[in-house]
């Protein structure tokens, strides 16, 4: 997609958020601010589908997937994230994991930003008049708690700023999250709020709003297989998310006319656009080979081009175990225009500590 000098600059921050709307989110999306706070954090959530709050264990990056998966092996852990996205977007995700034994509490602190790249400023009459760049960033603070052998809650505060040429905002946001873990940690029942909050300063004075999400989900690690699947269910504070599509024209008639489909149907599709599925197939000593794949209904039907096939809603993403780091590779596949490429690097720094009074 190329970048356009617009009649003014209004017209370029316009041309910016039509363009975060289709590429990143699709319908759901672009209707809030700070929508890349939706954007997955780690290469293993991109790999996934875009979601997993229902998994307990070292991964300190799903901490901002759920508040609530914040736990005592994330201890000292660190990671860095970064997401290749289409037209030179790029958003990345940096956090660091904390037990406060005082307090028994587990912690986390991390930085999510987004940058959109430069962009041309004209005039009126289309007369450039230099260039202007457009970014995103927000500060997690977050901490859980257990409250028995089978329940554990969290919350992430979080405080977002976007710079959209001369114009500002922020805003103050907090997830809300709960695990339920059953059979020695196999299946896990989750549920979360993300990004419930309010605007505190706005672009032009207007309102609108923040990308709310509440979500439940399952997920169970066969016995004996090395497979771990979960099913995700998301935007459940908006049940009915299916939208008229004037260029479906897919089922028409003799005379042209579009066919509707029937009930049923539609409220099939409009309850998979709800679902996110996912597996991990978890290969090798202390799972150090991990492959995943995801599918995300919702961003196949939003982001979808009538008559053209395509791997749209799809993700796929490999994990690796090298020595003391975590590497991790994740791409989800949004429409014809092919997919996003995110990489993660993780470790934990009190295996160095360890190392290190070892060799004293």
């Amino acid at each position: 997609m190329e970048r356009r000098p617009g009649h003014q600059k209004r017209i370029g921050i316009g041309i910016l958020l039509l363009h975060l709307s289709i590429i990143l989110i699709g319908q759901i999306g672009g209707k809030n601010n700070f929508e890349f706070l939706s954007l997955p954090a780690s290469a293993r959530l991109t790999g996934l589908g875009g979601s997993l709050i229902t998994i307990v264990d070292s991964d300190i990056n799903l901490a901002m997937a759920s508040p609530a998966l914040l736990n005592e092996k994330m201890n000292g852990s660190i990671a860095f994230n970064h997401n290749f996205n289409f037209d030179g977007i790029n958003n990345g995700h940096l956090a660091y994991g904390r037990k406060i034994e005082k307090w028994g509490i587990n912690t986390q602190a991390a930085i999510s930003y987004a940058n959109y790249g430069e962009f041309i400023a004209a005039d009126e009459t289309g007369v450039q008049t230099g260039t202007f760049k457009a970014n995103e960033l927000a500060f997690t603070l977050g901490a859980s708690k257990v409250l028995n052998e089978k329940i554990t809650v969290g919350s992430n505060l979080k405080m977002a700023f976007s710079n959209l040429e001369s114009y500002k905002a922020s805003a103050l946001l907090m997830d809300l999250g709960m695990v339920y873990s059953t059979q020695e940690g196999r299946v896990n029942i989750a549920a979360v709020i993300q990004n419930l909050g309010t605007e505190l300063t706005t672009y032009n004075g207007t309102r609108y709003g923040l990308p709310l999400n509440i979500q439940i989900g399952l997920s169970n690690k066969l016995k004996h297989m090395p497979l771990r699947f979960s099913v995700i269910f998301h935007q459940l504070q908006q049940w009915s998310i299916r939208y008229d599509d004037p260029n479906n024209r897919d089922n028409v008639d003799l005379l042209g006319q579009q066919i509707e489909s029937s009930a049923l149907s539609q409220a099939v599709d409009n309850f998979f656009r709800h679902t996110i599925f996912n597996g991990e197939f978890l290969l090798g000593k202390n799972e150090g080979f991990v492959l995943r794949a995801g599918y995300n209904h919702l961003r196949r039907k939003e982001l979808q081009i009538s008559q053209f096939r395509s791997l749209g809603g799809f993700s796929l993403g490999v994990g690796l175990k090298i020595k003391q780091f975590r590497i991790d590779y994740g791409v989800g596949y949004f429409h014809l225009a092919g997919g996003t490429n995110h990489l993660s690097i993780a470790t934990n720094l009190n295996n160095f500590k360890s190392k290190t009074a070892l060799i004293e």
